[in-house]
């Protein structure tokens, strides 16, 4: 096992997923100092730009956010994204077990309506993310606008 299913990591996704918390993100990150397996390394309120000021450029990691975005001028929704993150001086052996980990990170991490592979942080705008997600929910209340 990764460590993927740890208790903490798994208190971290309920605490995203529950209407009454505010935590809205959460990392995991590979710590060799633990005996090579996943930890949770940092949660948060601040949403998705709080979340990406928070990834490391030398690391792979992975990020669960809940998204809140306007439906329309009566509505909202509340979508999850699993974040796969490979920073660009992410080292080349652990750039190749991403591949294997994610499978479990996503099984723990499983409710998630898309899935955004990120090498920079521009990969995470939330305008972006937002259409994204509106496309995969199927219906677009916004006319088409983003």
């Amino acid at each position: 096992m990764s460590g993927a299913n740890s208790p903490e990591i798994l208190a971290a996704y309920d605490a995203v997923r529950s209407d009454k918390d505010e935590t809205n993100w959460l990392i995991i990150s590979y710590a060799s100092a633990v005996g090579d397996k996943l930890t949770l390394s940092a949660t948060g309120t601040g949403g998705l730009s709080e979340l990406t000021e928070k990834l490391d450029p030398s690391q792979a990691q992975y990020a669960y956010a809940r998204i809140e975005y306007a439906n329309d001028t009566e509505s909202t929704r509340v979508k999850f994204i699993l974040i796969i993150w490979i920073g660009e001086g992410t080292k080349i052996m652990r750039k190749a077990r991403v591949s294997i980990e994610s499978g479990e990170v996503k099984r723990v991490l499983g409710h998630h309506s898309i899935q955004v592979d990120a090498r920079d942080k521009s990969d995470l705008d939330e305008k972006e993310i937002v259409i994204r997600l509106r496309k995969a929910g199927g219906a677009d209340y916004n006319g088409g606008r983003g």
